[in-house]
């Protein structure tokens, strides 16, 4: 990875330009251009159904008229499926993802088992299930396999201090779906490593998902970027605005 700084902003173009991601996107500008680094644009589409062109054009007038604009070419991240595509076979090589072959559960089932405090992790049936090329041909997700040596997931943030995470609390997560589309967390590495981000500034409602991207980081031999999550915005009647 470079030692030069680069950042990113990843908006997904399924709505306007929010307040509180507009002071994430200002938080990397300025970041970038105190030490002289590299301010970029991801457009985060992998959420087909939802993206539209007007949305995107919506966001671009924003930022153009807030002055934050990208330092080199938009990356449109639905035009790298195929690399997310090969990471994930990757990890397959490596025994660090598997095909799952179960059917996909139901939102109402998901909701019944949390509001009866079952939870919502994997159950892990495809984990260890011997399977061939010809049942590749069959509907698949492919699941990330967290290793089962692990027991602390741990990162550094630039203002919250270490955070630790237990291990058990992240189960095999999907990485590609079954339509074969990425998911967030997994696109959102690849493209990182790809566009050689140094700092990921956000907000700290991604928290969350930084465990399951740290182990990918990992898993995939890159250096982990240095992260920073900010605290939420809040508006004048003290709700909390949407942070990329």
């Amino acid at each position: 990875m470079t030692t030069n700084v680069r950042v990113r902003f990843a908006p997904s173009p399924t709505g306007h330009l929010h307040l509180g991601s507009a002071r994430s996107a200002m938080f990397n500008w300025l970041f970038a251009r105190h030490h002289g680094g590299i301010n970029l644009l991801r457009v985060e589409d992998t959420d087909v159904l939802r993206s539209t062109p007007e949305f995107l054009a919506s966001q671009l007038r924003s930022l153009e008229w807030l002055g934050l604009m990208p330092d080199e070419p938009l990356v449109y991240q639905m035009s790298r499926v195929q690399e997310h595509h090969k990471a994930a076979h990757q990890l397959m090589e490596k025994d660090l993802a598997y095909p799952c072959f179960c059917p996909p559960r139901a939102a109402d089932d998901v909701v019944h088992d949390l509001e009866e405090g079952i939870g919502n992790k994997y159950s892990g049936a495809c984990r260890n299930k011997a399977y061939t090329p010809q049942d590749l041909q069959q509907p698949h997700a492919l699941r990330f396999k967290v290793p089962s040596n692990l027991e602390t997931v741990t990162f550094d943030d630039l203002i919250l201090g270490t955070i630790k995470v237990a291990a058990d609390q992240i189960d095999d997560f999907i990485i590609i779906r079954r339509d074969g589309t990425p998911i967030y967390n997994f696109c959102v590495v690849v493209d990182d490593i790809f566009m050689q981000i140094t700092h990921v500034i956000r907000g700290q409602d991604h928290i969350s998902n930084t465990p399951k991207q740290v182990v990918l980081y990992q898993a995939l031999g890159a250096t982990l970027p240095q992260f920073a999550h900010i605290p939420p915005y809040f508006g004048a009647d003290r709700r909390k605005d949407e942070q990329a």
